[in-house]
C-alpha cells in the first residue's frame, strides 16, 4: 500500500512539474493562459496580479513583454551563432529564461530587491523582473506605466540607450515594440472577460 502511495505521488509530482517545464498553448490568448496556469504553487495570474500591484505595471504590458521576448519559454536563449556556417557556437547574448533578461540585468534586480533566489526560468521570478524593470524606465525615463511600446523599447535597449534614443532606425525593433503595443492593447480587452 505504501509503495502504490509513493508511487502515484511520484507521478503527480512529476506531472506538475512537467506541466511547469513547457510553454502554455493559445499564447494570444491571456485568459487562456492564466487558465493552464492556475495551479497552488504555480498560478501565473496571481503572480502577474501580484506585480502590478507592487509596480504599478498592467499586467497586459507584463504579458505582452514575455509574448514578445520568449513567447513564454521558460528556458528560452538567443540561437547560438554558426562558426563557418554550420558549426554550433556562443550565442550573442546571456538572454535567458521567460524575461529574456541578460546577465547583469538579472544581477542588477536581484541585488536591487534582495531576491537572490529568484530565478529567470521561473514565471513569478521572471514576471517579477518585468515590472521591476518596467518601473525603473518610468522613474529613470519618465515612461508612462502604461506605455507598453515605450516600454518595450527602453526594455530592449536599456534605460541609458532608450536615453540616448539607440532605437532609432531600428525598424525590426520598433515593429516589435508595436507588437507588443498591439497584444497589451488585445489581452487588456481578453482579460475583461476571463472568468
Amino acid at each position: 500500500m505504501r509503495t502504490r502511495i509513493l508511487s502515484i505521488a511520484a507521478v503527480l509530482l512529476f506531472a506538475v512539474l512537467a506541466g511547469c517545464a513547457t510553454a502554455p498553448s493559445h499564447t494570444r490568448n491571456v485568459c487562456a493562459i492564466f487558465d493552464q496556469r492556475d495551479g497552488w504553487f504555480n498560478n501565473w495570474q496571481r503572480a502577474a496580479e501580484r506585480t502590478e500591484r507592487e509596480y504599478g505595471v498592467p499586467v497586459p504590458i507584463l504579458m505582452a513583454t514575455i509574448y514578445a521576448e520568449s513567447g513564454f519559454q521558460p528556458h528560452a536563449r538567443p540561437p547560438r551563432r554558426k562558426l563557418l556556417g554550420f558549426i554550433p557556437w556562443t550565442r550573442p547574448s546571456s538572454a535567458y529564461g521567460y524575461s529574456q533578461a541578460l546577465d547583469g540585468a538579472w544581477d542588477h534586480y536581484q541585488r536591487d530587491t534582495g531576491r537572490w533566489g529568484a530565478r529567470r526560468s521561473d514565471f513569478a521570478d521572471a514576471i517579477e523582473f518585468i515590472g521591476w524593470y518596467h518601473a525603473q524606465s518610468h522613474a529613470r525615463n519618465g515612461i508612462p506605466l502604461n506605455d507598453p511600446y515605450n516600454l518595450y523599447l527602453a526594455y530592449y535597449v536599456g534605460w541609458k540607450g532608450y536615453q540616448q534614443g539607440a532605437w532609432r532606425g531600428n525598424a525590426d525593433l520598433e515593429r516589435t515594440a508595436q507588437k507588443v503595443a498591439s497584444m497589451s492593447a488585445l489581452y487588456a480587452s481578453q482579460l475583461r472577460t476571463c472568468n
